[in-house]
């Protein structure tokens, strides 16, 4: 079984969320979580979210209760967000563009069992 989590129009770069996604990719849910919660990246936060939510999401799917170390990161993929364009005065009236990018954040979790993680 799975569950999905998103979170979109974050005020992060697709470029800079990829960065912190990558740390997770493939974890446990449990682990997932512990890396993020220590991260120095200020996207952690946004990313641990995304992953506690998907984990709950899954988690109302049995009936019983379900450990997050039994809980498994099976994908999580980062998406660019809408770009909001601010303009910056410059000298002789001339205008530059501002572009303040965003994000959106998929994360896919999957029932695994007992996992064996590996040092």
């Amino acid at each position: 079984m799975e569950a999905r989590a998103r979170a979109r129009q974050i005020r992060v770069s697709a470029r800079k969320t990829r960065i912190v996604a990558d740390l997770v990719r493939g974890q446990s849910v449990e682990k997932a979580i512990e890396i993020l919660r220590f991260s120095n990246k200020a996207v952690a936060r946004q990313i641990e979210k995304t992953v506690t939510s998907a984990m709950h999401n899954l988690a109302g799917q049995f009936e019983h209760p379900v450990e997050p170390s039994e809980m498994g990161i099976k994908e999580i993929f980062v998406d660019e967000g809408r770009t909001m364009y601010r303009i910056r005065p410059r000298a002789q009236g001339r205008a530059f563009r501002i572009r303040k990018r965003s994000s959106s954040i998929t994360v896919v979790v999957e029932h695994r069992g007992e996992i064996k993680e590996s040092k």
